[in-house]
């Protein structure tokens, strides 16, 4: 029996590899929306305790000066809060388009399979007619010299 190859082995090999780039692409890109949420949760917390602050402020002596301070720590929270929402939206796209990128790259590599799997069904095909016409050649043989031994 013939050995199977496939005429395309090397592009299926590379789609394979691609498809790997294109998980470890996908896994940095979530890697990195997680820490920019992360930092965006952290963020959060530090404005929560700036306005606990606020309030501690103005419920104790008017102290002019801690007032200002507690105003522009808030403002300047808020203003990283806003630079940060930005990032994650950037990282939130990135990890999209890794995600595009991974099903393409998913969705090739299946493509090649199947086109593998078609062309190994039909070299199935080709050997079983190849042995069917062998074993027909063989009996047709064998019965060939039956009739000539007995007639």
């Amino acid at each position: 029996m013939a050995r199977f190859r496939y005429t395309m082995q090397n592009i299926l090999n590379i789609k394979e590899k691609m498809e790997t780039q294109a998980k470890q692409q996908f896994g940095e890109a979530k890697r990195l929306l997680d820490i920019e949420e992360d930092a965006l949760a952290e963020l959060y917390r530090r404005r929560e305790e700036i306005e606990r602050h606020a309030v501690e402020v103005l419920q104790g002596d008017l102290d002019m000066h801690e007032i200002e301070d507690s105003q522009m720590s808030r403002i300047i929270c808020d203003q990283k809060i806003a630079d940060q929402q930005i990032k994650v939206s950037r990282a939130e796209a990135a990890l999209e388009r890794a995600r595009a990128e991974l099903e393409e790259a998913v969705k090739e590599r299946k493509t090649h399979e199947k086109l593998k799997e078609k062309q190994f069904d039909e070299f199935i095909r080709e050997e079983n007619r190849a042995e069917s016409k062998s074993i027909d050649e063989l009996t047709t043989y064998t019965y060939g010299q039956k009739v000539t031994e007995d007639g």
